[in-house]
Formats: C-alpha cells, sequence, structure tokens
C-alpha cells in the first residue's frame, strides 16, 4: 500500500513540474509578443538623442614660469647706500633698485675729470704753436695721447661707478627684499627677485607617441589648487627639440596671458590639449548594451502596438561626463532607453514616462524623461 502511494505522490509531483513549465513557457511567449512582464509594457526612462561637443584631450602635468625673470645681485663687493624698492613693488625697466656706497670711486672719477680738462687744454695750447712753427708737432702728439689716456681713465671710472648702481634690466614685479642699507653685499649674493609675469610660460612634458598630433597654436587650457573653478586658456608656443631619452617624454611649452597677475611663477597646473574639437551625437553611458563584441543601445519606435525598442548597432567614440560620444547608428531628435535596458527585448513593447508620446519616423514627441545626463 505504502509502494502505491509513492507512486502516486511521485506522479503528482511531475505533472505538477509539467503544469509550471507550460504556464512558464506561456508567459515567456507573452513576453515575446508583449516585451516582458507578462506581456505587459516594460516601464523605461528615456533620453533624446542630442549633439555634444568633443576633443581629443591630451592632458599633462605643467610648472608655470615668467616671461621673463633674473636674480638681482652685485658686480661688486660694497655697502648697500640707498635702495629704492620694496618687497612687491611694480618696478619699470632701467629704475634705480640699489645703489652702492662709491665714495672713493667718486673722488677718483673727480681727479680723472680734472686731468682730462687739464690735457685737453695742453693739446689746444700746443696745437696753436705747432700752427705757428713755434712748438715741434712731436710735442703735439705727445699731449693728445696724454690726453686720450685720460679720457680712458675717466671711463674705465665711470664704469665702475654705473657697476655700483643696480638697475632694473625689464619691468615687473620685485619679490621679497633679502638685504637692507648699510649691508655688505658681494658678487652673487641675492639681493631679490624680478619676474616678469604679465605672460606666463606654461612648461610641461608629453609622451613622445603625441609628438605627431602637437604643433604650435594648439589651444590648451589648464587648472591650479589655487583656483580651482578657473580655467586659464594659452596656446603652444613651442616644442623641445629633443626627447628625453630617460623618460621618453618631450617638453611642451604654451603661452598664457596673465594680466590680471593671478597665475605665479612656480605653480602647478593641470593642462589639457585639445584637438579634432566637433559636435557629435551623445546618449548616456547607462543607455549602452555590450554583448560579446556587439554594441548596441534600445530605440523607441512607433508600431501598432505603441512604442517599441528595436535594438540598434552603434560605433563608440570618447567618454566624457557620464556622456557617450555615438560616431555611427544613431541620429540627432531619436529617443532611445536610457534606464531599464536590461528588462527591454528588440520590438518589445516599452511604457513611456508619463507625457512622452510616440511619434513618427521612430521619435518620440513631448517632454523626455533624461536618464544618465546629457
Amino acid at each position: 500500500m505504502r509502494r502505491y502511494a509513492f507512486l502516486i505522490f511521485v506522479a503528482l509531483a511531475f505533472a505538477a513540474m509539467a503544469v509550471a513549465i507550460l504556464v512558464r513557457a506561456a508567459s515567456d511567449g507573452g513576453d515575446e509578443q508583449g516585451g516582458g512582464w507578462g506581456g505587459r509594457a516594460t516601464p523605461v526612462a528615456v533620453h533624446t538623442v542630442d549633439v555634444t561637443g568633443f576633443a581629443d584631450i591630451v592632458e599633462a602635468l605643467g610648472t608655470a614660469r615668467a616671461n621673463e625673470s633674473v636674480t638681482i645681485t652685485a658686480k661688486v663687493s660694497d655697502v648697500i647706500a640707498r635702495l629704492e624698492f620694496d618687497s612687491g613693488d611694480q618696478v619699470e625697466a632701467g629704475q634705480i633698485l640699489v645703489e652702492l656706497a662709491d665714495a672713493e670711486e667718486a673722488a677718483g672719477l673727480s681727479e680723472a675729470r680734472a686731468t682730462l680738462r687739464e690735457t685737453a687744454r695742453d693739446v689746444e695750447r700746443i696745437r696753436d704753436l705747432t700752427e705757428r712753427g713755434v712748438a715741434p708737432r712731436s710735442r703735439l702728439d705727445e699731449a693728445v695721447a696724454a690726453n686720450e689716456r685720460a679720457r680712458a681713465r675717466v671711463n674705465a671710472i665711470e664704469a665702475r661707478v654705473a657697476d655700483r648702481i643696480i638697475r632694473a634690466p625689464f619691468s615687473g614685479v620685485v619679490g621679497l627684499r633679502n638685504v637692507s642699507v648699510g649691508e655688505l653685499v658681494r658678487p652673487g649674493d641675492v639681493i631679490a627677485q624680478l619676474d616678469d609675469a604679465s605672460v606666463i610660460k606654461l612648461d610641461f612634458t608629453v609622451p613622445e607617441r603625441f609628438l605627431a598630433v602637437i604643433e604650435p597654436g594648439l589651444s590648451v587650457s589648464a587648472v591650479s589648487a589655487a583656483f580651482p573653478d578657473d580655467v586659464f586658456d594659452g596656446v603652444v608656443d613651442q616644442v623641445d627639440t629633443r626627447i628625453d631619452p630617460a623618460t621618453r617624454a618631450v617638453t611642451v611649452r604654451a603661452i598664457i596671458d596673465n594680466a590680471d597677475g593671478r597665475i605665479r611663477p612656480g605653480m602647478l597646473m593641470t593642462v589639457e590639449m585639445r584637438r579634432a574639437e566637433r559636435d557629435q551625437t551623445a546618449v548616456p553611458g547607462s543607455a549602452i548594451v555590450r554583448f560579446q563584441d556587439d554594441t548596441f543601445v534600445f530605440v523607441v519606435e512607433e508600431s501598432e502596438r505603441g512604442a517599441r525598442a528595436v535594438r540598434r548597432d552603434v560605433q563608440l567614440g570618447q567618454r566624457k561626463n557620464g556622456v557617450v560620444e555615438v560616431i555611427a547608428g544613431l541620429e540627432p531628435g531619436e529617443v532611445v532607453v536610457a534606464e531599464g535596458v536590461h528588462r527591454v527585448r528588440d520590438g518589445g513593447v516599452v511604457q513611456l514616462p508619463q507625457g512622452v508620446e510616440s511619434g513618427r519616423g521612430g521619435a518620440a514627441s513631448g517632454p523626455v524623461s533624461s536618464a544618465g545626463g546629457a
């Protein structure tokens, strides 16, 4: 009796399994016709294909340098007599910055000038005598030679005096002052730094594989940690003639206008070089489906039963801010499934967000729910 009961139980279990399989098959058939969820339309979020700007971008880290920069120092050893600048001053080319003590040179210069005047008078007197035949020609030659020696001595002392006056070689901003009046300075001692930062030279390195696409005139943009919300635009000015054999990188110099003086020499900046700028169709990254070697999206098209999701193979380009460039396969204005793609089947009916209606030619009209960000 127990044996028969067991057989009946087994038969009922198999029958139940068969019924479940048939129900599942019927449900799957409904999904194929209706798009999923037991024959009902699949709710999705959609996005209207639009056009977004893209570019090929090369990124690098660069160091800002002044257009002109020099260390102010003395040519001779002496005591500072006067300082004509202070830290942070804007100075003009040729402006006196420092004067060193020159009492001894000044006295020597006065003596040399007096000697020069005296020899000049001797030349005039002896020339008059020579023209009248009273003095020989050789005496005039000696007087002229003495006058020339005196003039040379004056020039030499004037040069030594000029070495004690330090002038700005170009217009710019003086950095921190490192000396005081009365301090003894020697050649090489740093008095201050002078920078012309009205234009910034931004030097950065890029791998040699980018050498073919980098050329003077290419636009660049740079940002710094000091001004994270500001973008500084410039252009490539020069590409170094040599590649570093250790790093296999080439140094590129860009020029950035710095009239407002916000960029300081020595700043570390992130640089972007943009080329092949273009406007291209784009979709959110969430709309992209990848299966094996295929990449596709689901385009919403009009049908007799309502909106349907139709698979469309696409060719992708760059990704930017959650948006993917579509090189081929889509046209602006078409509507794609942006969320819920894992529930959608090719040809399945989809339920559009409220307020979105199917239109002609495979697009939807009316407000569209955008997913993934454009």
